[in-house]
């Protein structure tokens, strides 16, 4: 499939867009020296050690060690083929590929065929589900109630919203079209009966698609069209091989953009609160699958934006909720939090229809709150503080939630807001401040008291520089691996050094992974005469080999090299490793001669595996010159 799209088109795509933007959107980035770094895409950390350089057009992950160029990159995180990856780069630029490139590669077909399969299952299922909505006469019901609900076509066309009619009809289309049984049953789209029977799942109901991080649909939630004290008011697809509700945000493909152009993302309640704010024009907005908020979901958001705003129902439900959001989050992630609520204990759904457009986007805007003023807030319920005793309980409350606050400056903030309500002096309140500190630092500093001590936040400072010549990922490596690690990183990018190994005889890498490199390298050296990274990565087409490269590039090397510095790279490569080699296999045969008793042998082989350590000793005392 790689062969579709010309090299020169795909040199086209690469260059037309700069790595780090594109990365941007999945990962955010901050300078550091001549790299940006960030929290790695590929696997959950708490220090950044995932890297992108902009001169060069790659990236690195020090920790795991995945890295390449930006088609490389989307296929890793989002399992797609390179002609599906080069469409996706060229559509972020706005590059317009002929059909006859991309044909075969659209949809995105990851490469393991049965969740492709079942991709394509849902996006069927989408598609269906949505025409009977709009073009039916048994999806009117559904439309008109989405049309009260303030959704235009346009808005249920862009979150793909469909309705399952009362009659069951997608099993029926699927067996039409001769789709594997045992591919059904894994779908999640229907119930199987002890017979082995199946129905379809979603019967009756308005369906939101519940997508991954790519656009694709991965299940369903279904909203019951009329109300049934037997039935569920939203009905979710079971886990699957596609959908983990732990690792999956609602509206996270569309929000992406607007969370890194806004820098901070709104977590809403429920779908509807979601698409109501999209339609305000507050599209940064995700909900989560029902549940609170998992770490799985909140390292989706680390990577992309440092604040979040929790904007639940204003009613009691709602701010409970929000105290316990709050609570979780504060414990175990390094996101900054703030609290937006709407007015009258509305939801923001009722809010939009109730008050407009232009007053709920104000609410953003103006109606922002730290983590400390809801607080505030939410300690009055259940509170009279005309009654002396409630006051009592309500200041200490506060204090309680003041001694958790690193700034002086925001304590003093709120200790002059809780001194004016209550005509109280402020150093008192002060001094009072400080006993609940001292009492919380004695209380944390016994053996099994009070709650554990959170995770401290995430340090966002880059990792070390790496040893000049060893590989950033696997700690220590031998100095034969470091040595073939240099010298290819100088055959790639100075042909003189390249002219003169290639003309010594005999020459190869000890580790098959940089001898195939080089195969690779003398490759597209006959049809490319200077070396660029990013097409030499797409040029060898192995991805297991893309990491390797492009590690080499984040070594702390002299930019000049030497005559004396590749002969003794290659002196240690030709020389060094082959003693070693020989040292193991004749110890080998020591030990299988000593088993079978064979003295004579076992005298022979002494002898010479003693001269290999002297020749092997030769050898480094060489090298230390």
């Amino acid at each position: 499939m790689a062969n579709l799209i010309p090299e020169e088109k795909v040199d086209q795509v690469r260059t037309a867009v700069n790595i780090a933007d594109f990365v941007g959107q999945y990962v955010q980035l901050k300078k550091a020296g001549k790299n940006l770094f960030g929290l790695c895409p590929f696997h959950e950390e708490r220090t950044p050690s995932f890297s992108v350089n902009e001169q060069k057009q790659i990236f690195h992950c020090f920790s795991c060690g995945r890295g390449g160029n930006v088609f490389s990159f989307i296929m890793d995180l989002e399992n797609l083929s390179f002609p599906e990856a080069v469409a996706k780069v060229a559509d972020f630029g706005h590059i317009d590929l002929p059909a006859s490139y991309t044909a075969q590669s659209q949809p995105a077909t990851p490469k393991n065929q049965e969740q492709a399969d079942l991709l394509k299952l849902y996006a069927d299922s989408t598609k269906l589900y949505q025409h009977v909505l709009m073009n039916t006469e048994a999806g009117e019901p559904a439309l008109s109630y989405l049309h009260e609900r303030g959704l235009d076509d346009d808005i249920i066309k862009t979150f793909d919203i469909g309705y399952a009619p009362p009659e069951r009809l997608l099993l029926d289309f699927f067996q039409e079209h001769q789709i594997d049984y045992q591919l059904l049953r894994q779908s999640g789209l229907f119930i199987e009966n002890q017979a082995g029977e199946l129905r379809d799942r979603f019967v009756g109901r308005v369906l939101f698609p519940i997508k991954d991080a790519s656009g694709r649909v991965i299940a369903f939630s279904g909203r019951i069209l009329k109300r049934s004290p037997d039935e569920p008011k939203y009905l979710n697809s079971p886990e699957t091989k596609l959908f983990n509700k732990r690792s999956v945000l609602f509206n996270f493909d569309l929000a992406r953009g607007a969370i890194r152009q806004n820098k901070s993302v709104v977590l809403f309640e429920g779908f509807m609160d979601v698409i109501a704010a999209y339609r305000a024009g507050i599209q940064n907005g995700v909900a989560s699958m029902g549940t609170s908020l998992t770490n799985e979901q909140i390292y989706m958001l680390e990577r992309v934006t440092d604040q979040l705003y929790i904007c639940y129902d204003s009613d009691m439900p709602g701010q409970k909720a929000t105290d316990r959001a709050l609570k979780l989050l504060g414990g175990n992630s390094r996101l900054k939090l703030g609290v937006i609520q709407m007015p009258d204990g509305m939801d923001p759904d009722e809010y939009l229809r109730s008050a407009g457009t232009e007053k709920f986007a104000a609410v953003f805007s103006a109606g922002q709150q730290t983590p400390t003023a809801f607080e505030m807030q939410y300690l009055r319920h259940d509170l009279n503080l005309q009654n002396t005793q409630d006051q009592l309980t309500y200041i200490a409350a506060v204090l309680q939630q003041l001694s958790q606050l690193d700034s002086s400056v925001e304590q003093d903030l709120y200790l002059n807001q809780l001194g004016q309500e209550f005509g109280l002096d402020k150093a008192d309140l002060r001094q009072q401040l400080r006993r609940v500190v001292g009492q919380q630092t004695v209380h944390q500093q016994q053996p099994h008291g009070g709650p554990p001590t959170p995770p401290p936040p995430v340090d966002m400072t880059p990792p070390p520089p790496t040893i000049t010549g060893m590989a950033p990922d696997n700690g220590p490596i031998s100095r034969v691996e470091r040595a073939e690690r240099l010298l290819l990183f100088r055959l790639l990018h100075d042909h003189d050094v390249w002219l003169r190994v290639m003309a010594i005889a005999g020459f190869h890498f000890v580790h098959d992974n940089y001898q195939q490199i080089l195969v690779y390298a003398e490759a597209y050296f006959k049809t490319h005469p200077q070396f660029e990274l990013a097409n030499f990565t797409d040029f060898m087409g192995d991805q297991a080999l893309q990491p390797v490269v492009t590690s080499l590039e984040f070594m702390d090397v002299a930019s000049e090299t030497s005559k004396e510095e590749v002969a003794d790279l290659v002196n240690v490569i030709m020389n060094q490793q082959p003693v070693a080699e020989k040292i193991n296999g004749k110890k080998a045969e020591l030990t299988t001669a000593k088993q079978l008793g064979n003295n004579d042998l076992v005298q022979q082989l002494t002898l010479e595996l003693i001269e290999l350590y002297r020749q092997a000793q030769r050898v480094q005392q060489a090298d230390n010159l």
